[in-house]
């Protein structure tokens, strides 16, 4: 199981997240996001916002670290990207 996770330098409700995927399926994304402890509402479309505060326990868990670049890339190469606006 890998999973990747990118800087937390997305601002929003007044602190930085991170993104948390799989480049292998959501079901693995979702194992490690409960066992991580990441609440269901964290999921977004194709990763869960995971708070800079819990940044250090994803990596201690096994997550990769990734630029935000690599994490869309990954996304697109499995083909689990999931636009905002679907067919834009």
């Amino acid at each position: 199981m890998t999973v990747y996770i990118d800087p937390p330098t997305w601002p929003g409700h007044g602190r930085l997240w991170s993104h948390l995927i799989s480049d292998v399926s959501y079901d693995e994304l979702h194992t490690f996001a409960a066992e991580l402890g990441a609440p269901p509402r964290a999921f977004e479309r194709d990763h869960y916002d995971i708070p800079s505060h819990r940044y250090e326990d994803a990596v201690r868990a096994g997550a990769v670290r990734v630029s935000s670049r690599e994490v869309v890339r990954l996304l697109y190469g499995a083909g689990l990207r999931r636009r905002k606006h679907p067919g834009k």
